[in-house]
């Protein structure tokens, strides 16, 4: 993993907090959650302020994330809400801490000058199980305390104000007075800033959940497809007249699911041509076969003279995959008539061909599942699949861990949004 941290490939572009009273209050909320408090006087963190220095202190990667359900959350800055989440189980945690971000960013604003805000993502489950306790996550609740108890003594303040105004003697009542300047002190005046977060329930939309080996939750109009391995406790068991169930490896009923919901975009010439798709998968197959084949061979040599030399001269490895002579082929085909029949493909192969519709609200879920399902393509699982790309790359032979690194480093890291957006059509803001 030196390698990784090294570039910034993972734990990158998080946010160092190396000033006392910002860790003393981070202390103060590992308190709340009755975690020890930390001893760095420097460490990192994530949009929910997960710190992989302290989770390395503590011998905890799960310490904001107990039972994986409940998330919980540090919040120092408002700065924070720019930073990736690097360790989480559900695929939408960061989504929903962004829409957490927007909707209270004046009160965030407010307490972090002087405070801290943690608490946690609560549903109705304590812990993953069955599938059932999955699909029982339909909204959350952000429960927000703060380091130094802002929230509670604005909202005491708030109350005394209230009652001096509602009762006529209050004004009398020199203690009553001296306590809400004594608290005012601490908060500031409550009527021009907004202390307490107004807006802490959200729905809980289509996610990817790390339980079981992985499961996939979409939702539509009148149904919710669950889509993970058949052994998983509670597949085609949890809520059958409303869930339908796909076991992740049957790629028919699978593939049928994405194209009748419209969560794919099919091989068309348009989009097929420019964006060197099929290119970068066919790079990504042979060059997963070359070190499969030979841990020790130099990637760094491979460009596609090289790979499709090296594809002639193994032919029986190649063809016995499969995906490199079908992308030859189907780059030829959408090339010279314009479109793909997808019927005619072996349903294994069409995922080799299609990528996520890019208008499509769950596009990027739908490209981490597509991701997961092509072993070879490294920098697709880097992207979309973080979680997947971090196992697999422990399983690389050391000098293809190099390569790895340096082909992130060299394409997808120079320009993110500019590559996701020629290699899978998303556009962003």
């Amino acid at each position: 993993m030196k390698r990784l941290l090294e570039s910034e490939l993972i734990y990158g572009r998080l946010l160092t907090v190396d000033a006392p009273h910002l860790i003393a209050r981070y202390n103060k909320a590992l308190k709340g959650f009755g975690l020890p408090e930390t001893k760095l006087e420097r460490f990192d963190i994530d949009m929910t302020g997960f710190s992989p220095e302290i989770a390395e202190e503590l011998g905890d990667r799960d310490y904001l994330d107990p039972l994986r359900v409940n998330r919980r959350f540090i919040i120092l800055t408002p700065e924070q809400e720019n930073l990736p989440v690097v360790h989480t189980s559900f695929s939408n945690t960061a989504g929903l801490m962004h829409e957490f971000y927007r909707a209270n960013a004046r009160a965030i604003s407010a307490v972090t000058i002087k405070d801290a805000l943690y608490g946690e993502i609560e549903d109705s489950v304590a812990k993953v199980e069955h599938i059932e306790d999955l699909l029982s996550i339909n909204e959350v609740n952000f429960r927000v305390h703060s380091a130094e108890d802002i929230l509670g003594k604005a909202s005491e303040l708030r109350m005394l104000a209230d009652q001096l105004t509602s009762q006529p003697e209050a004004w009398r009542d020199d203690a009553m007075l001296n306590r809400m300047v004594e608290l005012a002190k601490i908060t500031g005046d409550i009527r021009q800033n907004t202390l307490v977060p107004d807006q802490l329930v959200f729905r809980h939309e289509a996610f990817w959940a790390d339980h079981f080996g992985g499961v996939y939750v979409f939702h539509d109009a009148r149904n919710t497809t669950v889509i993970c391995r058949a052994d998983a406790p509670g597949f085609r068991k949890a809520r059958p007249w409303q869930v339908s169930y796909i076991d992740i490896d049957d790629h028919e009923t699978l593939y049928g699911f994405l194209a009748r919901t419209r969560r794919i975009q099919l091989p068309q010439a348009s989009w097929v041509i420019a964006s060197g798709l099929y290119q970068h998968r066919m790079r990504m197959i042979v060059l997963g076969l070359a070190v499969a084949k030979d841990p020790n061979f130099d990637a760094d040599r491979a460009d596609m003279v090289w790979l499709q030399t090296w594809a002639h001269m193994n032919a029986d490895q190649v063809l016995a995959d499969g995906g490199y002579p079908l992308l030859s082929e189907m780059l030829r085909v959408a090339d010279t008539t314009g479109s793909i029949r997808m019927p005619d493909i072996a349903a294994r192969n069409r995922f080799l061909l299609i990528r996520a519709e890019p208008s499509h609200p769950d596009q990027w879920l739908v490209n981490r599942l597509i991701a997961s399902l092509q072993p070879h393509d490294f920098v697709s699982r880097f992207i979309f699949d973080k979680q997947g790309f971090y196992k697999a790359y422990e399983t690389y032979p050391e000098k293809f861990r190099e390569h790895v690194v340096k082909t992130l480093e060299s394409t997808y890291l120079k320009d993110k949004a500019g590559f996701r957006r020629r290699l899978c059509g998303i556009q962003e803001e």
